[in-house]
Formats: structure tokens, C-alpha cells, sequence
């Protein structure tokens, strides 16, 4: 681990936090540009995983040509896309190239002004090992990226929604804790004695309802569960259909059984809605009005969304501003249980 500066007088904490909240603005543009990938089905459009020179895009005929046979080469183009023109798969491989690209832009808006900050002894005591940490998260997601590619590559038509869980998860725990770190850095700023924040529990509940509702959501697109009913409350004619075949053994059902996922997605985010709710009360009871504000506002907005996206069919435009909005209320969250877990 790197060894930081200990000087609070010679840090810049409110500079590492303006850094960081910069950072946590170019996920959330990765978590939209992610969905695009997922909805427009581009993820497996990219074949090879160069960490490299995958930077630099197909120029030549010559290149797309052959970008063009890996993907041929695969389950998805055989089994769904046979047929499809050298122009739709540019169409694909534009989303995949950009979320790709996004990756690597974000790994390097992390580490060399980390480096930089490093070797100007701006860091303060305490938080070396916490940005560290973040780094080498932000390298695990690359490896989880491409794990989660290759299960499309072979037998399936598409990726496995474990891992792309798994990818989103990891992405959204990275961002958690950069807003955690900036928030920590800005209260020091103000005060050369503030101490980091303590994740109260009830903050740690409302945060792990939050996470399990964005699982299912995962699981909902990786299924493509939303697809399974266009109505709302009801699905169908009934709270939960008649007839849906189950798997065996049982308790799979809640993971790979398309039906009940989205029957759980729909209904988890009541339970989350009100854990969310009393961290948000808990916040204002604090003294921070805004972070337990836009808890309120953006869980009703997300839940808004959510009915219509289902009720849409699934347009791609509102099932993108719905996990655009599921990560700006994560970030309201964060927020919150900062909020409540300063210390004096």
C-alpha cells in the first residue's frame, strides 16, 4: 500500500474530495452507459478483452471485417443475429467500444491524480490505504467485466445475470465508497479534528435493502424478466400468475425463474422504499436537510420509473433513467447515512 503524507497541514482534503465526487460523476455516466449495452444487447459485441490496445477501435474495412468474424464465431450471432449486416454490428460494437473506453478512462481519472496527490504529500493520515483500496477495487471490476463477458461466448446468447450482478454490484460499491471518502474529506476540510463517519445501523440496513433490490434488478435485466409483464400492480390478471412453471430445486426460483424475480423486484422496493425512508427521517433529524430530501424524492422517482418502464415494455430511454436514478439514489443514501454517522 502506499505511503501517504500524515500532515493535515500540508494535505489538500477538500481538493481529494472535488477529485473524488469527479470520479463518482464518471460511474454514473459508466452505470447509464452500461444499461445502453445491456438494452441494446452490444455487450457481447467485443470478443477479446485488450486491456491495451483495445483503446484503439477497428479503422480499416479490413478490422471491422474481422471484429466482425469473432462475433460471428459466437452463440448470439448463430443462435439470434445470423444475417445481421456489417453495419448493425458496428451499431453494437459503438455501445460495448464506449463502455469499455468509459472503464478505462475512469481507471486512469483515479489513479494518476491518486499518484499525483501521492507524491505531493496531499493526503491525509488514514486515507492512503482507503484510496488504495478503492484502486485496486476499481482494477477487480475490470477482471469482473470481462468474467462476465465470457459467459456469452460459449453456449449461451447471452451473459450470465450472476455476474452481471455481480459487475453492477461492484461497480456501485466503488462509487459508495468514493462519496463515503469525499464526504469524510470534506468534513475535514472544515474542521483539522473531524473524524471519519461511523456507518450507523440503521444506515447499514436501509443500505443493504437498497442493494438487494438493485440485485434483482440486475437479475430483472439479465433475464430479461421485465419483458414478462407489461402491467401494473397486477401481473396479468392476479398479483402473481397461475400456471408459471417452477424450477427444481425451489429456491432457485428466486434467481433464475424470470416470473418470481420480477415478482420480487416489484415488491422488494416497497421494503427498501421504507428502509430508505426512515434513514431519510434519521438524516433530517441530524440536521442535514438536503441528503434525507433527495432520499425522498429520488425513491419516489425511482419507483415511478420503474412502473414505467414495465408498463413501456421496456423503452429503452425510461429503463435507462431508471438505473440512471437507482444510482444518484445511492449516492442520496450514502449521503444520509453520512449524515447520521458524524461524529463529533
Amino acid at each position: 500500500m502506499l505511503q501517504m503524507s500524515s500532515a493535515v497541514a500540508e494535505s489538500r482534503p477538500r481538493a481529494l474530495a472535488t477529485w473524488l465526487f469527479a470520479v463518482a460523476g464518471l460511474i454514473v455516466l459508466m452505470v447509464i452507459v452500461g444499461g445502453i449495452t445491456r438494452l441494446t444487447e452490444s455487450g457481447l459485441s467485443i470478443t477479446e478483452w485488450k486491456p491495451i490496445s483495445g483503446i484503439i477501435p477497428p479503422l480499416t474495412h479490413a478490422q471491422w471485417v474481422a471484429e466482425f468474424e469473432n462475433y460471428q464465431r459466437i452463440p448470439e450471432y448463430t443462435e439470434l443475429n445470423r444475417g445481421m449486416t456489417l453495419a448493425g454490428f458496428k451499431a453494437i460494437f459503438f455501445w460495448e467500444y464506449v463502455h469499455r473506453l468509459l472503464g478505462r478512462l475512469i481507471g486512469a481519472a483515479f489513479a494518476l491524480p491518486l499518484i499525483w496527490f501521492w507524491l505531493r504529500n496531499r493526503i491525509p493520515a488514514g486515507y492512503g490505504w482507503r484510496l488504495t483500496a478503492l484502486l485496486a477495487l476499481g482494477g477487480l471490476q475490470g477482471a469482473i467485466g470481462w468474467w462476465m463477458v465470457t459467459s456469452g461466448l460459449s453456449v449461451r446468447t447471452d451473459v450470465s445475470h450472476i455476474r452481471l450482478a455481480v459487475h453492477l454490484v461492484t461497480a456501485l460499491v466503488i462509487l459508495s465508497g468514493i462519496v463515503w471518502t469525499a464526504l469524510d474529506l470534506l468534513a475535514l476540510h472544515a474542521s483539522p479534528l473531524a473524524r471519519p463517519a461511523r456507518l450507523r445501523p440503521v444506515a447499514a440496513v436501509a443500505l443493504l435493502l437498497l442493494f438487494a433490490q438493485i440485485v434483482y434488478g440486475a437479475f430483472t435485466a439479465g433475464l430479461g424478466a421485465g419483458y414478462a409483464f407489461a402491467s401494473w400492480p397486477l401481473m396479468g390478471d392476479s398479483l402473481f400468475p397461475a400456471g408459471v412453471p417452477m424450477l427444481d430445486p425451489g429456491w432457485t426460483n428466486a434467481i433464475d425463474n424470470p416470473v418470481v424475480v420480477q415478482f420480487i423486484h416489484r415488491w422488494l422496493a416497497f421494503v427498501a422504499a421504507a428502509g430508505l425512508l426512515v434513514l431519510a427521517l434519521k438524516a433530517r433529524a441530524a440536521g442535514t436537510r438536503w441528503p434525507g430530501a433527495a432520499v425522498l424524492g429520488l425513491v419516489v422517482l425511482q419507483i415511478a420509473l420503474g412502473v414505467a418502464t414495465l408498463l413501456s415494455g421496456v423503452a429503452i430511454d425510461i429503463a435507462v433513467a431508471h438505473q440512471a436514478n437507482a444510482a444518484l439514489l445511492l449516492i442520496a443514501t450514502v449521503a444520509a447515512a453520512h449524515a447520521i454517522g458524524r461524529r463529533a
